[in-house]
């Protein structure tokens, strides 16, 4: 517990990192809560600042939930690392959704899910990758994709983790944790598309706030 008490709070401030937030203050003197659709992630990077900035900041939002789960982990000894890593990726994904730096307001947590994953479980991020690509290919909105990549998690652990593995419980609960804190995070998201009005990814198209 001890150990948990001392990492833990590692891992929150390293998915709270305000990537996107000092992009847009370093980058182009830009507070990006107040310009596009108001969120810190790298979707509406893209829309306000342009790609490159965007694959940076969604590069170091995977970075941080690969860090917290494949590299705190070393500096303890236990005999549950399954529970460790996902407390921890736990951690570094509310960091990310509730950063204390932005005042609360970060993304949405699918990046830094991502990057959790990758350190746990890869070939299941493979494969929501390519669902996510595949969706987005199809309707070119971001959302969508996100969520059938985050709905499709817990089916993809299922089929890449050897149920016999230690932990493998641990590990698939946590996916559908994750899922339904996709969707928690895509509430605004799903009732536009409900209504209509989710917007496809363009350059300069910030969604309504």
């Amino acid at each position: 517990m001890y150990l948990y008490l001392i990492q833990a709070p590692a891992a929150f401030l390293a998915g709270a990192f305000p990537t996107s937030y000092l992009a847009g203050k370093l980058l182009k003197g830009l507070d990006l809560r107040e310009h596009g659709s108001g969120n810190l992630g790298a979707t509406n990077v893209f829309r306000v600042m342009g790609a490159w900035p965007a694959v940076l900041v969604l590069a170091v939002d995977i970075f941080k939930g690969f860090a917290a789960v494949s590299w705190l982990p070393r500096l303890a000894v236990t005999d549950n690392l399954i529970l460790l890593q996902v407390i921890l990726g736990l951690a570094a994904v509310a960091g990310h959704i509730f950063s204390p730096f932005v005042g609360f307001r970060g993304g949405k947590g699918v990046a830094t899910a991502a990057g959790v994953f990758l350190a746990i479980c890869p070939l299941a991020v493979l494969y929501c990758l390519a669902v996510w690509g595949a969706v987005f290919a199809l309707f070119r909105i971001v959302s969508v994709a996100s969520l059938a990549a985050a709905l499709c998690l817990p089916l993809f652990v299922r089929l890449t983790v050897d149920p016999a593995l230690p932990g493998f419980a641990v590990i698939s609960s946590f996916s559908y944790g994750i899922a339904l804190a996709v969707i928690l995070t895509h509430r605004s998201n799903i009732g536009r598309l409900f209504r209509g009005q989710e917007k496809r990814l363009s350059r300069g198209g910030g969604e309504p706030k």
